[in-house]
């Protein structure tokens, strides 16, 4: 059995103010709330009228407790906030809230939060699901999809498998006289089943559902609006590796697993000097990798193609790669972006004017939100890798400055520990989230 971990002083008050204002029912995880939780993801089912009547509450109380929205996701069936907060001595805080409006497939719906919260049960501290609804949020959605009924909530079902309420609700939905003849059953029997029954119960609300899917589907891809995306650049030796290592570890357990670590590119195409080979443009390759800046310096045309087939790589697999994660709360991380062209060039072998390369990308180049310039003293960087010298140092720092002054780019200090680097990022990263999504909200 998982140990429950303290929560934030934050969500009780939450629900101090959801008890008061609306009904609502927490879906699982309940018993240590709003106290201790096994996680910080917290699934409330709640209708879309009464969400809609205290979110600017619970968006002033996240403030006026010293917290952000670092993360806002609309669908058609919930909207999650992903709340932050960065401590004076730079401990990280995270916590998930899951508003449910439904439970539901393409628009489809399955069930409906106010069938959880008309048999909701308090326990003197908080409202949750009855087992029964606790069974149908979940044994629904996953025969719709295909999927079994997870084995670590075996409890659960035991406890309401016989419930007339799960058996009416498999039998109406689903066509089908219970759960194991649902657990027999395909999912597109079971779908359209699901289907059918909207249409012929509720027409014009089915229509809407599946609009609502397809418009919030569409719309968080184009908008890239509820994840994020970090860039790190900055001479080796600098500490990018212990930052972003360190960043992550403060940002679980909703962001230590819903990520994803990228290097340089997105890497839908090979090494250059690996394709060139393969064309027969070249007999050998240098892999020596552990010396990134053995290579001797290139042409302007030799440059201009290297430039070339890196920026085919980055607007291709900025929508196949990069935006699949944003657009949902989910964090993408670069160890060096397009930003290392500019501020290396000796890595990237890309020998053109850094005022050039910088307007290129920001012409062509696909922008992550938060580039992210991490530079330290010079015999700092020197005290802790020798890959570079006093002057190569000195040449990175100067174009980190100079790209410091344009729209989207931060100069980070990491003279001291990653720990203090790492609150600074996350203080600038978390107030700049919470100042767009808080427009989204309200």
């Amino acid at each position: 059995m998982k140990s429950h971990s303290q929560l934030p002083p934050i969500v009780a008050d939450l629900f101090a103010l959801l008890n008061a204002r609306v009904p609502y029912a927490v879906l699982r995880n309940y018993a240590g709330l709003p106290t201790e939780n096994e996680s910080r993801d917290i699934d409330i089912a709640i209708e879309r009228r009464h969400y809609r009547s205290i979110r600017a509450d619970l968006l002033a109380l996240v403030e006026r407790e010293g917290w952000r929205v670092a993360t806002l996701l609309h669908s058609d069936r919930l909207v999650t906030w992903v709340c932050g907060r960065v401590s004076d001595e730079g401990d990280v805080d995270i916590v998930q809230l899951d508003f449910f409006f439904h439970t539901s497939v393409w628009g489809i719906a399955l069930l409906s939060a106010r069938e959880v919260v008309e048999r909701r049960v308090f326990n003197g501290r908080v409202y949750h699901a009855d087992p029964a609804c606790q069974l149908l949020d979940k044994y629904l959605y996953n025969r719709a999809v295909g999927s079994a009924y997870p084995a670590r909530y075996a409890a659960t079902r035991r406890a309401a498998e016989a419930d007339p309420f799960v058996c009416a609700k498999v039998r109406s939905l689903y066509g089908v006289s219970g759960l194991a003849a649902c657990d027999a059953a395909s999912r597109w029997r079971l779908l359209g089943a699901a289907l059918v029954g909207n249409l012929r119960r509720r027409p014009f609300g089915l229509l809407c559902g599946m609009v609502a899917f397809l418009y919030t589907f569409v719309a968080n891809y184009v908008r890239s609006s509820t994840g994020f995306s970090i860039g790190f650049t900055g001479p080796d030796g600098v500490g990018k590796t212990t930052v972003i290592e360190t960043m992550l570890e403060r940002l679980g357990p909703v962001f230590g697993k819903a990520h994803a670590y990228m290097h340089f590119r997105p890497t839908l195409f090979g090494n250059l000097g690996d394709v060139a080979q393969q064309a027969g443009l070249k007999r050998e390759v240098d892999r020596d990798y552990s010396r990134p800046h053995r290579g001797g310096r290139t042409g302007v045309l030799s440059s201009l193609a290297r430039l070339a087939y890196y920026t085919v790589d980055y607007v291709v697999g900025y929508f196949l790669r990069i935006k699949p994660v944003v657009r949902i709360t989910r964090l993408v991380v670069f160890d060096r972006y397009y930003t290392d062209i500019v501020c290396d060039s000796r890595r990237s072998r890309i020998h053109l004017s850094p005022r050039f390369l910088y307007w290129y990308g920001r012409l062509v180049i696909p922008r992550l939100d938060y580039q992210i310039l991490l530079t330290a003293d010079t015999d700092a960087i020197l005290s802790r890798k020798r890959e570079l010298d006093r002057e190569a140092v000195a040449a990175i720092n100067a174009r980190i400055d100079y790209l410091a002054t344009k729209p989207g780019h931060h100069r980070i200090e990491n003279n001291g520990s990653p720990t203090a680097a790492v609150a600074s990022i996350l203080r600038l990263v978390f107030n700049s989230q919470h100042r767009k999504n808080a427009k989204r909200i309200v």
